[in-house]
């Protein structure tokens, strides 16, 4: 597995841990804040991360188009 993978699925995996432990409601306000704080920061890796795959695949089309036409 690329590390790529491996931080965006250890990224989603954390962020739906942290949202099973605040829908429990047992956290305390002090632990939810820093728990929401860090659901952002992991929020932020994914979105990177997805980013970056969509532009990949946009240039792999675009490429595989200019081969269909030359």
């Amino acid at each position: 597995m690329s590390a790529k993978k491996s931080n965006f699925e250890t990224a989603i995996k954390k962020l739906e841990d942290i949202v099973s432990e605040m829908e429990t409601g047992e956290l305390s306000l002090e632990e939810s804040v820093k728990k929401f704080e860090e659901g952002i920061k992991l929020s932020k890796i994914c979105s990177d991360k997805l980013n970056e795959a969509e532009e990949k695949i946009s240039l792999l089309a675009k490429e595989h188009e200019l081969k269909l036409k030359g």
